[in-house]
């Protein structure tokens, strides 16, 4: 089971690169050192209250935004999902799904 302080590195993580910061820039903007964000953002170091403060800030998101997980699903979870959804679509949406991943992996 993942932990909480590895949920919340990793949704602080998702969302700085949503914002187009680096580890670097948001450290520096935060008043913290790259290696301590990083192990933040690992979930190998729960974050104090006062830079949680700094990092909402910083991100300009809501506190609640930060402890959202319902979008993070497990791998086997979204494997199952993602069959059900092939088992449950025609030939031809099949071949389109399968073009589509190929165009990304190549990406």
């Amino acid at each position: 089971m993942v932990s909480l302080k590895e949920k919340l590195g990793k949704r602080i993580q998702e969302i700085r690169k949503s914002k187009h910061l680096t580890q670097e820039k948001l450290a520096s903007i935060i008043d913290i050192d790259t290696p301590n964000l990083s192990n933040i953002e690992r979930g190998k170091r729960f974050v104090s209250a006062e830079t949680l403060e700094k990092i909402i800030k910083a991100l300009d998101v809501d506190a609640k935004e930060l402890f959202d997980f319902n979008h993070v699903k497990p791998r086997t979870q979204l494997i199952s999902e993602i069959n059900n959804i092939l088992e449950n679509s025609s030939d031809k949406e099949i071949e389109y799904f399968y073009r589509m991943l190929q165009l990304y992996r190549e990406l």
